[in-house]
């Protein structure tokens, strides 16, 4: 698999047209949210995705937009966060958050880390330090809440570290 954490600019068209088809087939057609997905935030994001085989219809198996915050919040947001799937329970979508969080620290230290996520996702998220700070409250008709996670109680996450969740240990992606 092939990982790219790039600025808007630096995004091909074709690159943007398949994260945006990745997004509509999770969030539009599998997930039956009616919404307009180009919101306008992706021209200020950095964008962190996972590719197999670009040449296929269908290479994204894993993407996560980060929105930076601004002088009225200073969050900074992750978003838009997916797997295809094919990809789901492998430690795909680990490797992704552990990606978005190191951009992050690297771009943006110190900074606190929301994000909004179904509520059956709480453990995933709070294996990376997040916590609820928020709801739950329904989006798109099912049950989300809102999880934090702040630079004081954040911990690296990489350097050949190994983590228990489910009964299976996943490695850290620099192990891959």
């Amino acid at each position: 698999m092939n990982w790219k954490t790039l600025e808007f600019e630096q995004l091909t068209a074709r690159e943007m047209y398949l994260i945006l088809r990745a997004r509509s087939a999770v969030f539009v057609v599998e997930q039956s949210h009616v919404c307009l997905d180009p919101d306008g935030h992706d021209e200020a994001a950095l964008h962190v995705f996972g590719a197999e085989d670009i040449t296929r219809p269908m290479p994204i198996v894993a993407y996560a937009r980060v929105k930076p915050g601004d002088a009225e919040d200073p969050d900074i947001v992750i978003d838009k966060v997916l797997t295809s799937p094919s990809r789901r329970g492998d430690g795909t979508a680990e490797q992704l958050i552990e990606r978005v969080l190191n951009a992050i620290a690297q771009r943006w230290p110190g900074r606190t880390v929301r994000v909004s996520a179904p509520l059956g996702l709480r453990q995933f998220y709070e294996q990376f330090g997040f916590r609820k700070t928020e709801g739950p409250f329904l989006e798109y008709g099912v049950p989300f809440i809102g999880l934090t996670r702040s630079s004081r109680a954040a911990k690296p996450l990489v350097n050949g570290t190994r983590r228990e969740r489910s009964g299976f240990t996943l490695g850290s992606i620099f192990e891959l």
